[in-house]
């Protein structure tokens, strides 16, 4: 039995979920996302929230439910209210700027590196340290994140790097004489 999967998914007011088949899709203000089920998973909508149950009761359908219900929940709430990562900058001389649809990034290399901003995400610069990626799916907010992260990942003896804002860098001592 699944704990997270017996949970029925709330749809808040002002978000419309469709389910066509196999084919789920979860319309709001902020966009639209659609989702293909496993055939081993049966969805449905009852009473104003989308309910998730295994069709059978093999290991693959036991597996499944309580991902989909997580996928379905993450796809709900990103087009009600959107996800974000913030992103810190430690370092002298490191900054980042907004130039259009290009993310330009100061981190201490030879050259700038221009990163440019996928079509379904935001990404702002409050400060030139200070970096937020916004968007409806969560996963590719995750996933543009820890691609900007992975230009220079936070070191442990300065703390230097684009690290996330509620990350925390084990800093390590230096050498003695």
């Amino acid at each position: 039995m699944s704990r997270i999967g017996k949970y029925p998914v709330p749809v808040p007011a002002g978000v419309e979920v469709v389910i066509v088949d196999q084919l789920l899709t979860a319309k709001g203000k902020l966009g639209q996302l659609s989702f293909t089920v496993a055939p081993e998973i049966s969805t449905r909508l009852e009473a104003g929230a989308v309910v998730v149950t295994p069709a059978n009761d093999t290991k693959r359908a036991r597996m499944l439910w309580g991902t989909t219900r997580a996928l379905v929940n993450n796809m709900v709430n990103g087009v009600s209210k959107g996800f974000t990562v913030a992103l810190e900058i430690n370092g002298v001389g490191y900054r980042a700027a907004v130039q259009g649809k290009i993310l330009n990034l100061q981190l201490g290399y030879s050259h700038d590196i221009n990163f440019p901003i996928p079509p379904d995400v935001t990404i702002t610069c409050e400060k030139p340290t200070a970096i937020t990626v916004a968007g409806t799916d969560k996963q590719r907010v995750g996933a543009v994140a820890a691609e900007i992260r992975a230009f220079r990942g936070p070191e442990p003896y300065k703390g230097k790097g684009v690290k996330y804002a509620s990350e925390t860098i084990r800093r390590k001592e230096g050498k003695k004489k």
